[in-house]
């Protein structure tokens, strides 16, 4: 097979599946606004069902849906049938997913899901099926062909769901007004949480080099020494006059001058980049990309207060 075919296989795939997603966009209506609004308004939880591969659309519902502010659980069909019913309260919504909707363990779970549930909504590509029969909502995610050549694999049917579902998220997040922030407290851990929380002061280096302007060439060695930054802060009561870097300190040593009368302020660096340590820590890093520098003064009320490390944001998933 030559390189032409498989990038025509792979549009092709593309083509069919964006144009069920086309005609799915179409079908949004009443229905789908009165699902959102059913889970809106429900007191519990939304319970999202699915077997085969509708459960891992359910599954990724399910992670969609808590990341941004709908409470949502998912519930394996056949499991569901053997016990795990008991997750289902009677204020909750539950959500089935099955496109045949015909399926052993979707038949012999719907009448369940409909008694001890407040709602059943069906995500279905049959209107006909026992899934739609018991429902007290359909939505509709029929297509008129999978993307799989031999019209058997899930493809262009699970990309429908997953889509639909993303839409439902998207929607109840509007509605629940949710906010970047409201993100970030789901995702504390990882480097979208930190992006959108985390402080300059979270991650300010436990060193802290200064000098003073009238402080020897060998004083502002030893005080970048001291410190793994190559950096040191000329303050004068904690006000800042400026900065030297090693950098600084390696220019001066190439001018034949007596260093013995040089001092801190001789070779420093006036109105250095700061930033306060309440301010959050991406701010920070754009100030270090913008400026192509590797560490910030970082200030508390306009005094010196420590240094942020370049290295160290970047460590910690900061961008």
């Amino acid at each position: 097979m030559h390189t032409t075919d498989i990038v025509s296989i792979a549009k092709k795939t593309l083509e069919i599946e964006i144009s069920e997603l086309e005609k799915l966009k179409n079908r949004i209506d009443g229905d789908f606004v009165k699902a959102v609004e059913k889970i809106h308004a429900a007191t519990g939880k939304l319970i999202v069902v699915g077997i085969g591969k509708s459960a891992h659309v359910a599954n990724k519902m399910v992670a969609t849906l808590n990341s941004t502010g709908t409470p949502s659980q998912f519930l394996h069909a056949s499991e569901a049938i053997h016990g795990d019913l008991g997750v289902i309260q009677k204020q909750d919504v539950v959500l089935c997913i099955s496109n045949s909707g015909n399926s052993p363990e979707i038949v012999s779970l719907v009448p369940y899901l409909k008694d001890y549930s407040s709602f059943l909504i069906g995500m279905t590509g049959n209107k006909s099926s026992k899934l739609a029969e018991f429902s007290d909502l359909i939505l509709d995610t029929y297509v008129d062909v999978e993307a799989c050549p031999i019209k058997l694999a899930p493809t262009s049917s699970t990309t429908v769901q997953m889509a639909l579902g993303d839409a439902l998220a998207i929607s109840l997040m509007e509605l629940n007004n949710f906010q970047a922030n409201d993100f970030a407290k789901f995702h504390p851990g990882g480097s979208l949480g930190k992006n959108l929380i985390s402080k300059v002061d979270d991650f300010l280096s436990s060193q802290k080099p200064e000098v003073s302007e009238n402080d020897s060439v060998k004083d502002v060695i030893i005080s970048i020494s001291s410190s793994r930054h190559g950096i040191t802060v000329v303050t004068d009561n904690e006000n800042i006059i400026g900065v030297i870097t090693d950098g600084d300190l390696r220019r001066m040593l190439m001018n034949e001058i007596d260093i013995s009368k040089v001092s801190a302020k001789d070779i420093m660096s006036i109105n250095p980049k700061t930033v306060e340590r309440n301010s959050l820590a991406k701010d920070a890093m754009k100030i270090l990309k913008d400026n192509n520098i590797g560490q910030l003064v970082v200030t508390e009320d306009g005094k010196y207060f420590g240094i942020i490390d370049l290295h160290k944001l970047l460590e910690e998933g900061i961008n």
